[in-house]
């Protein structure tokens, strides 16, 4: 399934509401980001999470291959009064000196990567004691809630798409990071609901890889239009969407 996210930056940047507060504050009361420092938002998209640390003082870097999550990005920024520099290049081929970053995160987007590799890069691009954190906000489907539906309107849609039935939970990572030479390994999660008019929830699925990331835009609209029919038959507007945190973080040793 050949993914871009570039294809529905419009939908992304109005209907993905990126990470809650909650998010943001529990970091910062963690210590596992500080006001001041200079930090990399790998996969940064429309840059919810960099626009997060850069509005509570942080120095930001984001990184992402389409320029047109970018473009979404830098306009967003702009609104919130905040500057974060743009940097276009995957992680793979990125290129920053040793050392570069106190901290580095990767919000929604590690799956994406070559993990093994951004791993490395990242204990490479981060001083001693500097930290990685990388985080998820996930939808979760549930018996019988608009989630369940509507992953099994994707699945119909787009037989290619293997990302449904998630946890939110992502042990996987830890492997990773263990391995490319991180210490002191920590993760935590919570959950909350998330308000969704149907029109917003529509915004939010044509936005995700299975839906306008991959498909064409015929394709979209028939999605659409029987997602709204399951929407207005099964589930009251406007709904409350469960969703989970979780996040793993991680040291540079030294």
């Amino acid at each position: 399934m050949q993914i871009d996210f570039g294809k529905t930056a419009g939908d992304y940047a109005k209907h993905r509401v990126g990470f809650p507060e909650a998010f943001f504050q529990r970091i910062f009361a963690d210590g596992l980001a500080q006001a001041g420092q200079p930090a990399l938002d790998l996969g940064t998209g429309t840059g919810t999470v960099a626009r997060g640390l850069a509005l509570r003082g942080c120095m930001v870097t984001g990184l992402d291959p389409s320029a047109a999550l970018l473009a979404q990005a830098a306009e967003l920024d702009r609104a919130a009064g905040v500057q974060v520099l743009q940097v276009q290049s995957t992680v793979e081929a990125a290129e920053f000196p040793s050392g570069s970053f106190d901290l580095i995160t990767a919000g929604q987007c590690w799956h994406w990567f070559d993990r093994p590799r951004a791993a490395a890069l990242a204990l490479r691009w981060l001083r001693p004691g500097g930290r990685l954190v990388i985080a998820h906000f996930d939808w979760l489907p549930l018996a019988g809630n608009m989630v369940e539906d509507t992953e099994r309107l994707i699945r119909a849609h787009n037989p290619a798409w293997s990302m449904s039935d998630g946890t939110g939970l992502y042990p996987a990572w830890l492997k990773d990071v263990r391995e490319a030479g991180f210490d002191d390994l920590r993760t935590f999660s919570f959950d909350l609901g998330v308000p969704y008019t149907h029109e917003d929830w529509r915004g939010r699925i044509r936005a995700s890889a299975g839906v306008g990331a991959s498909l064409d835009p015929a394709a979209v609209a028939r999605f659409d239009t029987e997602l709204a029919d399951v929407l207005a038959r099964r589930h009251p507007d406007p709904m409350q969407v469960p969703h989970r945190v979780w996040v793993l973080s991680a040291v540079s040793p030294g």
